[in-house]
């Protein structure tokens, strides 16, 4: 699995996380916790693309056929996804 960056929250700042995001050769967009003895940098225009997500998960537990997965084929699942983003975005 092949991937740019890491974002999440502060919970993920651990040193041994950062190496095998490193290793990977990808960016960690992880903000350091308050309590470290050496901060660190991180990107926070990406870091605040992390909200955007999470207000949109926010959304989509309304439709409940998402969270309770009557849908059982993943193609089903997918499409109706869609359609609940399609309807939030177009409130």
């Amino acid at each position: 699995m092949d991937f740019e960056r890491v974002i999440a929250d502060r919970s993920y700042d651990s040193e041994e996380f950062l190496h095998q995001i490193a290793e990977k050769g990808a960016e960690a967009a992880i903000p350091p916790r308050k309590n470290r003895k050496v901060s660190r940098e991180y990107d926070l225009h990406f870091y605040k693309e992390r909200h955007l997500i999470e207000c949109f998960f926010d959304k989509i537990k309304r439709y409940c056929r998402l969270f309770s997965r009557f849908e059982k084929p993943d193609q089903r699942w997918l499409g109706f996804l869609s359609f609940a983003g399609a309807l939030i975005w177009l409130r």
